[in-house]
């Protein structure tokens, strides 16, 4: 598959650069990163305006249609930036997969306003005991009132502080870790009975811890076939691990890039230290694992759309793993090549190494994902 950007790719690559480099020099993003909200809503204003917000959606619902290669340049772009908004949350993972598996008439009345920016919707599936395991769901919803009431908690909700709606998978059959007996539901986030206490991560990204407390929901809350959500769980954490990678992608190229800068203005014995050569050995394997890291997503991007379910799980499954294993290199890396300071919140270096250890960390690490190829062998 040829992956060089056509014409219009590369037009998409240069608005998300105009944009970073626009609204994310390091002290902005760090002055935005402590503000209570976490991230600016005027950015979030300036990314409907340019349509990015719809890029994943289908043109009837407001959206452009765009693909998995498109997705791609976006992600990789606002990796390099670090942005913070919540676009990765709403606009592509919880948006396609509201577009998947609702009904019409929530479809309609929702992703019009996702696409502009007028609503934000994050999928609540992790929960406390379960680490990465989609399927071992506590959070109970039970038939009530010709509805459901629902009952159970989410941890680490991606941007759960500032969703309007929720998609939450809760058990309505089987025992906690089953795989049926899953179902997703779609939450308002103001409905009596929801909890939400948002912080920051690791990475200065906001997350949410979610409870609900016998929350009622009309029977059309429910989100597609009831008891098997686990399918549409999978496809969805797909999709975000294949756009998580690509951001990662973008952050090892900026943060080799850094590195590169400060080896060539730091002197030492009278001569920049970028002339070393065991220095130079250590940069060309950062650019070698952020190479390996590019190829390897484009892999993931070729198959994201595979009529093969095992297959694209091995694709993606086959990218994260090794989007985390380069990550560290690279962070540990620039982090000794900067030396002390290399650590410091005052310095971007720290905040790249960060990021990409959330990024693998999130919808599953290096090990999880290498387990989980061999089951899908």
């Amino acid at each position: 598959m040829d992956f060089s950007l056509n014409d219009e790719q590369q037009m998409l690559a240069d608005l998300v650069a105009r944009f970073v480099e626009r609204q994310y020099d390091f002290e902005a993003r760090r002055k935005l990163a402590a503000t209570p909200r976490g991230w600016s809503t005027e950015n979030w204003a300036a990314l409907a305006e340019t349509g990015l917000l719809a890029l994943a959606l289908d043109e009837q619902y407001g959206g452009l249609g765009a693909g998995a290669e498109e997705v791609l340049v976006v992600m990789e772009g606002f990796g390099r930036g670090l942005v913070l908004e919540p676009y990765l949350s709403s606009a592509l993972v919880a948006a396609q997969l509201l577009q998947r598996v609702a009904d019409e008439s929530a479809k309609v009345q929702l992703l019009p306003l996702v696409a502009s920016g007028e609503c934000r919707v994050s999928l609540a599936a992790l929960e406390p005991q379960a680490r990465f395991d989609l399927w071992d769901v506590a959070c109970e919803a039970r038939p009530a009132d010709a509805g459901f009431r629902l009952n159970g908690r989410k941890s680490v909700v991606a941007h759960g502080d500032s969703a309007d709606w929720f998609i939450v998978s809760a058990r309505t059959a089987g025992a906690r870790d089953d795989r049926h007996g899953i179902s997703l539901f779609l939450v308002d986030a103001r409905a009596q009975g929801v909890s939400v206490r948002g912080f920051p991560g690791l990475d200065g990204q906001r997350v949410a811890e979610v409870e609900l407390r016998d929350v009622f929901l009309p029977a059309d809350a429910l989100l597609g076939a009831e008891n098997l959500a686990l399918a549409e769980l999978e496809w969805a954490a797909d999709r975000a691990c294949f756009a998580l990678s690509a951001e990662a992608v973008g952050c090892m190229a900026r943060l080799t890039e850094l590195t590169v800068e400060y080896l060539q203005t730091r002197k030492q014995f009278g001569k920049p230290i970028g002339s070393f050569q065991a220095l130079q050995h250590r940069v060309a394997e950062m650019l070698g694992f952020v190479e390996q890291a590019r190829s390897i997503t484009c892999y993931a991007a070729a198959n994201l759309d595979n009529e093969d379910v095992r297959l694209r799980g091995r694709a993606v499954s086959a990218a994260k793993a090794l989007i985390g294993k380069a990550g560290r290199f690279i962070g540990q890396q620039a982090v000794q090549l900067h030396g002390g300071m290399g650590m410091t919140d005052e310095l971007a270096v720290g905040w790249y190494f960060k990021r990409l250890t959330v990024i693998d960390m999130t919808w599953g690490d290096s090990d999880h994902h290498v387990e989980r190829y061999g089951t899908l062998l």
